[in-house]
């Protein structure tokens, strides 16, 4: 399975195809919809969220309420394309038409180093591609991805566990109450207590024209042993899962399992004992790997985590170079969120889940979700006798 995405923030839609998904998948537009309206919640968010409402719409690929195994479109329009039409035309624009080039780059953006790139003398050429707001069609691709997990029985959740410098206790619950709790909190987190007091730190970052950043976290439970490989570099899962959330705009590390924690632990409190049951078959007594060992999936829940640095666009400016003079400025200001750490998590779990998805697909014949359901079934009998 592969994916491509198109489109500019303020553009007419944003758009992806995706290519690879089994036929006879019953596809539900709502579900895609309710991934979309969970992104654009979470305290701390923009006023852009005020004048999007994505919804999808689905060009191809899926007929009657099923994929047919060709090429699906999908499509969110951009409500604020109205205002934009003109600055954003396709079509030249006569001299003197607003244009609102942009010459003055950023801090924290790609906007200079797109620029010098593609030798674009108006980085709005740039910026429009590279904002967060391409995230929005990627969860939709994610949604469809969550929908062939569900027919395995496969559940992605995601929460928060850090907004600036509050850390929230880490708290296991089973995967359906975690969907639950973090759906019902402002910042997608289970701590109380935390949640809180990461409430009031964001609302200080935006009194101060500040920004915070965060750490994610995405669960996934229900994933059979084996998929990925060993064998090649760009086979491996945990390699794989690591490059989709280091790909989300703003996110600058990534963890697995314990992650960085096990620099500082001895083997015996990192490595996870191996058990066996009637019940479970083969199973870790712990998760220190986050359910992947040698770049494969073990059987345990996959666990995946991703630190998002604060966004660089502030209402306290930092300073830059304008490239036509030459000269220093702060740079400009533009609607932002003060966080956007509870958005990402939905763009992590996304992410993840397209990985998984594809993961299965590549374990798996599928060019047919019943004779896929087959091998996997077939596999999970083979993986508990052996």
């Amino acid at each position: 399975m592969r994916y491509l995405t198109a489109g500019e923030s303020h553009g007419p839609q944003l758009t992806a195809i995706v290519e690879g998904m089994p036929s006879n998948l019953a596809i539900s537009i709502e579900q895609i919809n309710e991934q979309l309206a969970r992104r654009q919640k979470g305290y701390g968010r923009g006023r852009r969220m005020q004048i999007e409402s994505d919804r999808v719409t689905i060009l191809s690929g899926v007929r009657h309420g099923y994929t047919t195994g060709a090429p699906i479109t999908l499509v969110v329009e951009n409500k604020d394309w109205t205002h934009w039409q003109k600055i954003m035309s396709v079509e030249p624009v006569e001299e003197g038409e607003e244009r609102r080039r942009v010459s003055r780059p950023r801090p924290g953006h790609a906007d200079l180093n797109g620029a010098i790139k593609y030798r674009q003398r108006d980085m709005r050429n740039i910026l429009e591609r590279s904002s967060a707001r391409e995230t929005a069609v990627r969860v939709a691709v994610g949604a469809v991805a969550r929908q062939l997990l569900a027919a395995f029985g496969i559940k992605v959740a995601g929460q928060v566990l850090q907004i600036g410098e509050v850390r929230a206790e880490r708290i296991d619950v089973p995967i359906e109450e975690l969907i639950e709790r973090t759906e019902a909190s402002p910042v997608r987190c289970l701590d109380k207590e935390a949640e809180a007091r990461m409430m009031a730190l964001i609302d200080k970052a935006k009194e101060e024209g500040d920004s915070l950043g965060g750490i994610v976290e995405v669960i996934v439970e229900g994933v059979p042993i084996g998929l990925g490989s060993h064998v090649q570099w760009d086979r491996k899962l945990d390699g794989r899962l690591a490059q989709a959330v280091m790909s989300i705009q703003a996110f600058k590390g990534v963890e697995i399992g314990i992650g960085f924690e096990a620099a500082g632990r001895p083997g015996s409190q990192v490595h996870d004992e191996i058990a066996w049951s009637e019940e479970r078959g083969y199973y870790r007594k712990t998760n220190r790997a986050g359910g992947l060992e040698g770049g494969m999936s073990t059987g345990m829940p996959i666990v995946v985590r991703g630190v998002m640095k604060p966004i660089p666009t502030l209402y306290k400016p930092l300073m830059s170079v304008d490239i036509d003079s030459k000269e220093p400025f702060a740079a400009s200001i533009e609607r932002s969120d003060s966080c956007a750490v509870p958005a990402a998590s939905v763009v992590a779990e996304a992410v993840v889940a397209w990985e998984i998805a594809r993961a299965m697909c590549e374990k798996f014949p599928c060019d047919s979700l019943d004779e896929m359901i087959d091998y996997v079934n077939q596999y999970r009998a083979y993986t508990e006798r052996f």
